[in-house]
């Protein structure tokens, strides 16, 4: 049997450290635009969380542990992923256009959830809430889809990547 599974897991490492995940993540200061604390302090627990626990593999390359560099560019989200010294291994472009919707979709979600807990019912609020958890369900299982053949994620890490995305793409 070997040291990995179909999601990426085992990997063979010391301690059978899963290898197939990233280490670290940082997202390019440049193409984010201002947030709100909201958004500011959604980014960072998907990130702390996301290193805590995510497997990420590399399509046909070697076994991590990966870096990854976040940026978007001319509508596209770029996955600068790099080896544990950050040497660079690959990049992958990800149109950002059929994520669209479901972003603007997800911050209106957001925004909603967090007007509600003001003065809202606690029915009306779970019901927001589940909205947005369904909106966000659909934004990682689309991010899965799309990086397809290139990287695989299961899919907690994809709903953090997912927030990650919103995060990045929101402009205020």
């Amino acid at each position: 049997m070997s040291g990995r599974d179909d999601r990426g897991e085992g990997g063979g490492g010391q301690d059978g450290q899963n290898l197939n995940r990233l280490i670290e993540l940082t997202l390019d200061e440049n193409s984010i635009g201002r947030n709100t604390p909201d958004v500011e302090h959604e980014r960072k627990v998907a990130i702390f969380d996301l290193l805590e626990n995510n497997i990420f593999v590399l399509e046909g390359r070697p076994p991590g542990p990966y870096t990854l560099h976040l940026s978007i560019t001319d509508n596209r989200l770029v996955f600068a992923v790099g080896d544990a010294g950050r040497e660079p291994m690959m990049s992958h472009l990800l149109s950002l256009s059929p994520f669209r919707r479901l972003v603007k979709d997800y911050f209106i979600m957001v925004e909603s959830y967090h007007e509600a807990i003001k003065t809202a019912p606690p029915s009306r609020i779970e019901a927001i809430d589940m909205g947005r958890r369904g909106i966000h369900d659909e934004g990682s299982q689309l991010l899965m889809e799309r990086l397809s053949g290139k990287i695989t994620v299961d899919f907690d890490t994809a709903r953090r990547l997912f927030t990650l995305i919103c995060a990045l793409h929101w402009k205020g």
